[in-house]
């Protein structure tokens, strides 16, 4: 008589030879011993992580034949665009039960940039997966896809020069109120920069842990980093959060435009102006 294994639909490999799988499985209540190494080794190589069986009673040939051909569980992780790493990372540990302080740790291993090196975007990830292998993917996913723009819109990839537009992307994309506004956000920096102005942005200081919040005049005063834009020349070291395709291109091309300020009015979005006395009436409007 065939013998049956009942199994849930998600199992959980370990790493390891054929005989460490086998005494793992063996352990957690399914009916194998040491003999059935040599039919999952007929079958092929074992695989690990969580893997999707299918099925909770099937024989043990079968399961074993899935062992080594069933695909792995996967999750979806979003990061938003404008999100910071800091808070990006507090929703993956959670989410995938990971360790906040080993995925920094990770990040700033494999990443060139303290943060905005992960593009916005909802990522594929296999259930089971390890922070340093986590960070890894979509870091280097990320940097290939940074790479593979720059060579389209640039014609090549000069990781400081590139990175310097990503900064400029990060602050379109906090300040803009909508993506058709992010070609004139762009050419108010661009503007601005040219004529050696600071670009006194709030977006600039919701870097890090400050993703979400109101900026003050205290912070404002306080604030001695590179994000305060208000006491700094120039962009900040690093961006001050994940960007979007639309505020990367943004970035790289402007608007032909001679704003040099704007504000959010009473309808949600921005009033754009030339002179410091249009702006100061926009504040009204």
């Amino acid at each position: 008589m065939q013998i049956s294994i009942s199994s849930s639909r998600v199992v959980y490999v370990p790493q390891g030879g054929t005989n460490k799988i086998i005494a793992y499985l063996e352990a957690n209540n399914f009916d194998l011993t040491s003999l059935d190494k040599y039919l999952i080794r007929f079958f092929g190589s074992p695989q690990s992580g969580w893997l999707e069986v299918g099925q909770t009673h099937l024989s043990k040939g079968d399961f074993l034949y899935k062992l080594t051909t069933a695909k792995a569980v996967l999750e979806e992780i979003t990061l938003i665009p404008g999100e910071t790493l800091y808070f990006f990372i507090k929703n993956i540990s959670t989410q995938l039960n990971l360790d906040e302080n080993v995925l920094h740790l990770a990040y700033a291993k494999y990443a060139p940039m303290a943060d905005g090196v992960i593009l916005a975007n909802t990522y594929k990830v296999p259930k089971g997966i390890s922070a340093s292998h986590l960070m890894y993917y979509l870091v280097n996913t990320s940097l290939k896809e940074h790479e593979r723009l720059a060579v389209k819109f640039l014609g090549e990839y000069d990781k400081q020069q590139w990175f310097r537009y990503i900064i400029i992307a990060s602050i379109i994309q906090k300040e803009s109120a909508s993506e058709e506004e992010m070609p004139l956000v762009s050419a108010v920096i661009r503007n601005r920069l040219e004529k050696k102005m600071r670009l006194q942005m709030d977006g600039a200081l919701n870097y890090g842990a400050y993703s979400h919040t109101k900026i003050t005049p205290q912070m404002i005063q306080n604030d001695t980093t590179s994000y305060n834009t208000y006491r700094h020349d120039g962009i900040p070291e690093a961006p001050v959060g994940s960007v979007s395709f639309k505020a990367i291109q943004s970035a790289l091309f402007p608007a032909n435009v001679d704003y040099l300020y704007f504000v959010r009015n009473k309808k949600g979005v921005h009033s754009f102006s030339k002179t410091y006395g249009e702006h100061l009436e926009n504040f009204s409007k």
